[in-house]
């Protein structure tokens, strides 16, 4: 039942108890009143009755002094007093109105009759009193006779009275007894009344308010602190308590999801400020091996519990080889081909142990644990994968990782191709179109490098600048399409000569220069040699022609014993003018006498 419904219950037998009570006390008021008429009641007829008894001993005592003394005064108080013949009557009918009872003035008559007796006796005595017989009176009014009237007159008063004390006792007992009664049915009201009071401050109050108010209380307090993990009391009662107790119950709930929305939140803001750390990061790399350790630092941060490997695609071999690894993955090989990854086919993330069943990659198949494959995308050209192996039961739900590992490879596949394309300007920049080979810009940084290398090794550096003997001839005769084919057949023989042990590049026209580290002058004039056979066994045809053959002179100059720096070059360059000069189709390497020519 419902606190309300119980209060309600309670006011109402209240206010009926105090009712009724109150009704009692009246009552009890009313009987009292009652019984004071009685006294009162009494009172009257007791006045009344003295009355009667002494107005008949005062005409008694005027007849006996008249008939003692004869005095004429005495006859005149009696006649006064006994001139009113209703008297008698008229004294009854005051009874009658005070109260008394028929029987009780039949016998108030009876002694008014002996009165009236009395009455002519005194009569008597008077008239012997006036005719002079005062003995006859004095006998009339002391005589035997007269005093038995008397005394009869007397004894009904008195059994007149004694009715009276009789009745009125009773009426006042019956008073009194309905005076009590009320008032014990008051008392035991007010009892009630007060019992309830206490039921209502102790069953309602301190059991359904008081006692659940306190342990809610310290639920709310606690929940107020957002101390959520508190259990809040399980009340059955179906009252506003109960009410209040299920609301506490779902603000509980709202506070508990508020918190873990809360938590949700905090975690996705601080993963996502570890993808853009990252990110800045990645910005910040200028080549393939930074990517790499910025990758391997923050994937295994972004997916805790997780091995993986970072692999780049090698478009030339069709490959995807591995440029970073964490956490020791053991199942997908450092190196696969491409078509072995069905995330690279398409193009998609790929969870082969989700919630779904799908097919396993054939570079993971013997993996047995939840794991990834994240293709690394950019402009829908795929150029890389990252793949994440599960290593931990504890590890979070891969699912709940997805967001997060796509924006990873979203950004690491912007930075890459950042990388790439940043490699492909300087590629332009540094080298020559036609022939593939360094241009001159490069050759001004390569060389002061190659000095320092050599000047802080002790290393030889050789130099050798080459120029195409006729090309002019060439152009003329073929055309500067045919001139372009030999100048591309020319790099690639110079590239093939130097790869691994220096550097090719094309100094300007038909003019190349090498440079060679670690290989002295002599070395350098048999290398050489080699190329100037190559260039000279090339067959080049350009629109069905024959063009050829293509013959080159060869200048070499050789560090420290030619000189530094750009003197070196000259050095070398006036060693070309010598070959040019002797026939060309030859090699001269430079002399000291040479180099302090050029010096001077």
């Amino acid at each position: 039942m419902r606190i309300a419904t119980i209060t309600n219950w309670a006011y109402g037998i209240t206010v009926a108890l105090t009712l009724v009570s109150g009704g009692a006390m009246l009552l009890a008021s009313q009987a009292e009143e009652q019984e004071r008429a009685a006294v009162a009641q009494r009172e009257r007829l007791d006045h009344l009755t003295e009355t009667v008894v002494v107005d008949a001993f005062r005409l008694s005592d005027q007849a006996r002094l008249y008939a003692i003394d004869g005095d004429p005064a005495h006859l005149v108080i009696y006649r006064r007093e006994a001139a009113d013949e209703d008297k008698a009557e008229a004294q009854i009918a005051r009874l009658g109105d005070a109260g008394a009872r028929p029987a009780e003035l039949d016998l108030l008559r009876q002694g008014l009759h002996d009165a009236a007796q009395l009455r002519d006796e005194q009569a008597a005595a008077i008239a012997a009193a006036q005719a002079g017989r005062r003995d006859e009176a004095r006998r009339i009014m002391f005589g035997p006779q007269y005093e038995r009237d008397v005394d009869r007159i007397v004894a009904t008063i008195t059994r007149f009275q004694g009715m009276l004390d009789q009745r009125s006792d009773a009426d006042v007992a019956l008073a009194t007894a309905a005076t009590q009664r009320l008032r014990t049915v008051a008392e035991i009201l007010v009892g009630a009344t007060a019992l309830l009071f206490l039921f209502v401050l102790v069953f309602v109050i301190r059991q359904r308010i008081l006692h659940p108010v306190v342990r809610l209380s310290d639920v709310v307090t606690r929940l107020a602190a957002q101390d959520y993990a508190v259990e809040p009391p399980n009340l059955s009662q179906v009252d506003e308590i109960g009410d209040m107790a299920q609301a506490i119950a779902v603000f509980r709930e709202t506070g508990l999801e508020r918190q873990r929305l809360e938590a949700e939140r905090a975690a996705d803001q601080a993963m996502r400020d570890l993808v853009a750390r990252m990110t800045q990061r990645l910005q910040g790399c200028d080549t393939v091996g930074d990517l790499a350790l910025v990758v391997r630092t923050f994937a295994a941060e972004i997916a805790p519990a997780f091995a993986g490997r970072f692999y780049i695609a090698d478009e030339h071999r069709q490959l995807m080889r591995e440029a970073a690894s964490w956490g020791e993955p053991h199942h997908s090989a450092p190196e696969f081909p491409v078509g072995d990854c069905w995330a690279l086919r398409r193009g998609q993330l790929h969870r082969p142990a989700g919630e779904r069943i799908d097919i396993r990659c054939p570079h993971a198949c013997e993996s047995e644990t939840d794991d990834l494959c994240v293709p690394v995308t950019v402009r829908g050209e795929t150029i890389g994968l990252i793949y994440f192996e599960r290593q931990s039961a504890l590890a979070r739900n891969p699912a709940d990782l997805v967001v997060y590992l796509e924006l990873l490879a979203e950004n690491i596949g912007l930075a890459l191709a950042n990388l790439r394309l940043r490699d492909a300007l300087r590629a332009m920049a540094l080298l020559d179109p036609l022939t593939g080979l360094s241009n001159r810009r490069r050759l001004d940084v390569a060389l002061q490098a190659q000095l320092r290398e050599a000047e802080k090794s002790g290393r030889p550096l050789a130099c050798l600048m080459l120029d195409l003997d006729h090309f002019k001839r060439i152009n003329d005769s073929y055309g500067h399409e045919a001139g372009d084919a030999v100048l591309r057949s020319v790099g690639e023989v110079l590239g093939h000569a130097v790869r691994g042990e220096g550097m090719a590049f094309r100094h300007g026209g038909e003019e190349f220069l090498l440079l060679m580290p670690g290989i002295s002058a002599k070395a350098a004039a048999e290398r050489a040699e080699q190329i100037r056979e190559r260039i000279e066994a090339l067959q080049i045809r350009q629109d069905g022609s024959d063009i050829g053959p293509v013959t080159c002179s060869i200048g070499i100059a050789a560090f420290p014993d030619h000189g530094t720096g750009d003197s070196l070059v000259h050095t070398a360059d006036a060693a070309l003018l010598r070959a040019k000069k002797q026939g060309r189709d030859r090699i001269v390497v430079a002399t000291v006498r040479t180099r302090k020519a050029i010096a001077a």
